[in-house]
């Protein structure tokens, strides 16, 4: 199955790389979300048509570590 990456975004934290590419292929897009540590990669793929979903359920987990942190400040 060919995919053309369409853009790509790398976060870098502490010993891990996050690589967040959205990709088309003739079934649609999708983000492929690779996380790599000492070259040991993880990979999930995301349709486009819940990523809404996918970064309002990011943003409530956020929210509550954020909470949470200020609870233990």
């Amino acid at each position: 199955m060919e995919q053309d990456i369409l853009h790509t975004e790398k976060i870098i934290s502490d010993r891990k790389t996050f690589f967040l590419d959205l990709k088309e292929n003739r079934r649609g897009q999708v983000v492929k979300i690779t996380e790599d540590v000492g070259g040991n990669r993880d990979t999930i793929m995301v349709p486009t048509e819940i990523l809404g979903d996918f970064i309002d359920a990011l943003t409530d987990i956020k929210e509550t570590a954020d909470q949470e942190g200020e609870q233990e400040s």
